[in-house]
């Protein structure tokens, strides 16, 4: 629930990357998310970032959130540059529920809705220029998902307020690998 990408749509579920068709529904329904929910899940991201950050890690966390778009089922801080939060975590959370669960939980891979704070566009920003750390892609969330139009697949973010804290923690991490000199 840290970073994801920059499209131009400030959050609040506008820009679904569904594709309206008439196909019977396959996937449970899920609860959209109230804004004080969404603050609550990126501040849990946030906890989980702040203790990444002080055993040495990068700042990228994610959660799961349960269908009530409260309880927070999982989380997890990325391990290094190749098993990410988020796909360590989707891994976790297939070995503990079934895929109609997660339909209705807030991740990815088969969870039903993704959101994140800050942008791709903004963690370049933030890591600058040819960061060791970081390699940041031009790959975004809402173009990935677009080939996929059976699976409506909310997509929430960048989140305006929550993404401006995220950034600014993040940049207490980012500030010191950051090549300053160019």
């Amino acid at each position: 629930m840290s970073f994801g990408e920059d499209r131009g749509n400030g959050g609040g579920g506008e820009g679904s990357s569904a594709v309206s068709l008439l196909l019977p529904s396959l996937f449970p329904a899920r609860t959209p998310l109230t804004p004080p929910q969404l603050a609550a899940g990126v501040e849990a991201a946030l906890a989980v970032q702040r203790r990444a950050v002080t055993f040495g890690k990068r700042p990228f966390a994610a959660v799961l959130l349960a269908p009530d778009n409260e309880t927070v089922l999982l989380s997890h801080q990325s391990v290094d540059q190749v098993n990410h939060a988020e796909s360590s975590l989707a891994r976790l959370a297939y070995c503990h529920y079934d895929k109609a669960f997660l339909w209705r939980c807030t991740l990815w891979a088969h969870i039903g809705r993704i959101v994140f704070a800050g942008s791709n566009d903004q963690l370049y920003e933030l890591t600058g220029p040819g960061n060791k750390e970081n390699f940041t892609m031009d790959w975004h969330t809402r173009d990935v998902l677009k080939g996929c139009p059976q699976k409506d697949i909310e997509v929430i973010g960048p989140l305006e307020a929550e993404g401006k804290i995220v950034v600014e923690e993040s940049d207490k991490y980012w500030s010191t690998t950051r090549n300053t000199s160019g």
